[in-house]
């Protein structure tokens, strides 16, 4: 048998494999640490060092050490001719699907999260500020203080709130909050962390038969809903039917992703939404799409990417 051949073999089985493909395109971008590369794939960090030590064998990747870290990454220009060819031949069959669009997402939480490098007083606390913030306020205050512009007289629909969390997080901001759903656990739920609000009230009903008069709220909320429902048009056309004049629908939701055993093991009735989705879904339900924004993903988060959308009666 010809011995040409040979390099060649070790380099297409290390591509042979999604995990590896995922990894190459991110690396292919920025040099990550091992750990870092875990984070933006949502990969345990053991299964990266067996896989990077694959690519790294088969000359796909080179790695320096920088104190206690490893750091990978991928620069065609030094690979191998075999090699080089071989990574053209996968990247040019890759699709940029949602999975790929998750992981550039997340890619770029864990890219922010570095601290600066800057020299210099202002350029190091510039550089670690965030963290610096997040140690002495937490995490939420930010987002729960933009609430205040939300209008103070509207009512707020939560639909299919759960435990209540989101009516919680409005309260404080608006008119009235009416928290709807079916399930009577969770009903109960709510009604315990919603006890404080005076201004809250919660009902038992089903989210295609809103127990709700027309017009009666300026929005609606769906937070990590729609996914569960069958027909998440006639959810959003009940919404409709009970927002006043000019009312919004908020989504919150995941977007399109391959996770098909969601279906089985957590009733997920849809694997995710993406921007032609919301808006069929919109139109369906005779409301206008105005906005899909795939939100920034928690580094240490295990599940899909999330968006939020805007529909407008």
């Amino acid at each position: 048998m010809p011995s040409e051949p040979q390099p060649v073999i070790p380099i297409f089985h290390a591509l042979a494999d999604a995990q590896r493909a995922r990894m190459l395109r991110i690396l292919a971008r920025e040099e990550l640490a091992v750990g870092e590369i875990a984070a933006a794939l949502q990969l345990p960090q053991s299964t990266m060092s067996r896989q990077l030590k694959a690519l790294f064998e088969a000359g796909l990747v080179s790695k320096r050490a920088e104190g206690t870290a490893t750091y990978y990454r991928l620069v065609r220009e030094a690979l191998s001719a075999e090699a080089r060819a071989a990574w053209d031949l996968l990247r040019g069959a890759l699709r940029d699907d949602a999975a790929f669009a998750d992981d550039d997402r997340r890619l770029t939480e864990v890219l922010a999260a570095r601290g600066g490098d800057a020299k210099g007083f202002f350029g190091r606390v510039g550089g670690e500020w965030s963290g610096l913030r997040r140690g002495l306020f937490g995490e939420r205050f930010a987002s729960e203080a933009l609430l205040a512009l939300v209008p103070a007289a509207w009512t707020v629909a939560d639909l299919g709130c759960g435990t209540g969390e989101i009516a919680a997080d409005l309260a404080p901001f608006v008119k009235k909050v009416v928290a709807i759903d079916r399930e009577p656990a969770m009903l109960e739920a709510s009604r315990r962390r919603l006890r404080e609000f005076a201004n809250v009230e919660v009902r038992r009903g089903d989210l295609v038969d809103l127990p709700a008069k027309a017009g009666e709220f300026n929005a609606c909320v769906l937070s990590l809903v729609l996914h569960h429902v069958p027909a998440p048009a006639e959810v959003l056309a009940a919404a409709r039917k009970a927002l006043a004049k000019d009312g919004v629908v908020i989504v919150i939701d995941m977007v399109a992703h391959a996770r098909s055993e969601y279906r089985t093991t957590m009733g997920h009735e849809h694997l995710g939404f993406a921007e032609d989705d919301m808006r069929a879904l919109a139109s369906a339900a005779k409301l206008t799409p105005s906005l899909y924004r795939p939100l920034r993903p928690a580094i240490e988060s295990k599940g899909p990417g999330l968006f939020v959308a805007r529909l407008v009666k």
